[in-house]
């Protein structure tokens, strides 16, 4: 945890923006995988750790903005629960630490709830993610699973999308942490790699590194010799010389905060003269992007940029024609880039993604595009100093959509779709870096790890 002034300041500073009303955040719930006592890892929900910094299942708290009270709910274990558990500290000492002077047994939240419901006052709380979240909020308000999205705080959302948004120097420090750690699982993935291998083999491998340095992977790691699919995961695929392996992992550190890195690499040890082709046109369109980054500055412009880069690239190996501003205005680039840039990175891993994409990276004023490609860009509003954010151009030739868009002479004003055939196995190539967005540009976080052609080739020789 941080100190407890960190956690009230945050309190207070909610209580400030939330106009009036009670605020109403829940802890996460344990989940079972295939019957009651067999539990998936426990995650906390990442807004209550933001606010209260307690990781521990069954918690629920409450913030009075008029009364300016907090009350944190929640059940000591029992000695004979401890028994399978192990010594859990009282929550009243727990609740000591982040400054909550209120403590209460979890079920007195009903009538605290129906009393602010008898004054008429406002309750405010967030859109529910996970099936446990939906049925405390139906039987604690009386609302209907199917109309809480209707009756979820978008001020609320707002307000904590602006404090979350912007990273204290002590979360820098975390995410940080996280990266350096992410790096490692990188350099050993890329190094450990060996024709013959599986990608679970070399996934097995890092998430070891990620536990072992005290937190866990901060989402399922891609591991794959099938990059042109983009979230795929890995398999018991064999890694073959001519394969590339494309590794975007992220770890997570003890207190939650997260690493996002991707790096591509050949099993031969050298990239073809296609692969490199390919790398480099990547490589350029990341090095432009980050060279971009600066408060002040449409994040979406930064994506349109890029894409820009991309297509020139293409064009010179020529699988693209035409006016190049003209073929990304029209998504012809997507076919090779059907995703957007980057998104803001924190406790989560896509930061806040579970309050909504419209109010954490976008606007009343920039609104998310519905053309494919850019519908995928995650964040297009102006960066702030204090956002971190990644930045992962890719290229990708997935068979299946080359042959569907060919069908349809999608764009094949813009598509050399003769030229394509030889590119249909060259599969994806990503390269993702975290950056944090300061006073007069941005600044790479971790240590550093190798991204040029040359630099890969030089670690997989050694």
């Amino acid at each position: 945890m941080f100190s407890k002034h960190i956690y009230s300041q945050r309190r207070q500073q909610l209580k400030k923006t939330v106009d009036k009303g009670i605020i109403l955040l829940l802890g996460n719930e344990e989940s079972s995988m295939n019957y009651k006592d067999n539990l998936y890892p426990f995650r906390q929900d990442s807004t209550f750790l933001y606010f209260f910094g307690i990781d521990r299942p069954s918690l629920m708290a409450i913030i009075d903005i008029e009364n300016n009270s907090e009350i944190l709910f929640g059940d000591n274990l029992t000695t004979e629960q401890m028994v399978w558990t192990g010594f859990q500290e009282p929550l009243e000492l727990l609740a000591e630490k982040t400054g909550v002077a209120q403590v209460k047994r979890l079920h007195e939240i009903e009538g605290v709830i129906k009393n602010a419901q008898s004054q008429n006052r406002r309750i405010h709380f967030l859109p529910p993610y996970r099936p446990e979240q939906i049925d405390t909020l139906h039987s604690l308000l009386g609302i209907m699973p199917g109309a809480l999205q209707n009756r979820i705080s978008v001020s609320l959302i707002k307000a904590i999308v602006a404090q979350r948004a912007v990273k204290a120097p002590e979360e820098i420090e975390e995410i940080t942490k996280a990266v350096n750690t992410t790096v490692r699982m990188q350099l050993a993935a890329i190094t450990m790699a060996e024709k013959g291998m599986t990608e679970a083999l070399i996934a097995g491998s890092i998430h070891n590194i990620a536990i072992a340095e005290g937190g866990n992977l901060s989402f399922p790691s891609i591991l794959t010799i099938n990059g042109q699919i983009l979230h795929i995961g890995y398999s018991q695929a064999t890694l073959q010389n001519g394969h590339l392996v494309l590794c975007d992992c992220g770890a997570e550190t003890a207190m939650h905060y997260a690493g996002d890195l991707t790096r591509t690499f050949p099993v031969s040890g050298r990239f073809t003269s296609m692969q490199k082709d390919i790398y480099d046109i990547v490589l350029a369109a990341h090095q432009s992007a980050a060279d971009m980054l600066k408060p002040g500055i449409l994040y979406r412009d930064v994506h349109l940029f890029a894409c820009e880069k991309l297509t020139e690239g293409l064009k010179q190996l020529g699988l693209m024609k035409g006016d190049v501003k003209e073929a990304v205005a029209q998504g012809a680039h997507a076919l090779f880039f059907p995703c957007g840039l980057g998104h803001m990175l924190g406790l989560d891993t896509h930061d806040m993604e579970n309050l909504g994409e419209k109010y954490v990276g976008y606007n009343d004023d920039i609104i998310q595009s519905t053309q494919f490609g850019l519908k995928s860009l995650r964040l297009g509003r102006a960066l702030e100093e204090g956002f971190v954010i990644t930045v992962e151009p890719g290229l990708y030739f997935n068979p299946q959509l080359i042959d569907e868009w060919a069908a349809e002479k999608r764009c094949n004003i813009f598509i050399q779709y003769d030229k394509l055939n030889s590119y249909k196995n060259a599969g994806g190539i990503r390269i993702e870096e975290d950056f944090l967005i300061t006073k007069n540009g941005s600044l790479l976080l971790g240590d550093p790890l190798p991204k040029t052609a040359k630099e890969i080739e030089i670690v997989r020789a050694s």
